[in-house]
């Protein structure tokens, strides 16, 4: 056992750390970073988020008055949306 704040000898434990050289090529992004990817997905976040505000919304324009659960799918679109 070892006491408290006692040091460990010089290379108990350590794991070696590799630095990359200068020729090699910076790590990639884990799915590529494709950007027509990124907007892709995103519009269809939005048209998502769009298409979840209509159904409540569609109801009130009509005169009915917004139940909670309405109330509670505006909200979450408008946080999908955001």
């Amino acid at each position: 056992m070892s006491a408290r704040g006692a040091e460990a000898a010089p290379g108990a434990g350590s794991v070696p750390v590799s630095v990359p050289g200068p020729g090699s090529a910076p790590p990639r992004p884990l799915f590529g970073g494709c950007w027509s990817c990124r907007f892709l997905s995103g519009a269809g976040l939005l048209m998502a988020a769009v298409w979840v505000y209509q159904g409540p919304r569609n109801l009130m324009r009509k005169g009915i008055p917004p139940s909670m659960g309405a109330i509670a799918q505006m909200c979450f679109a408008a946080g999908e949306g955001r």
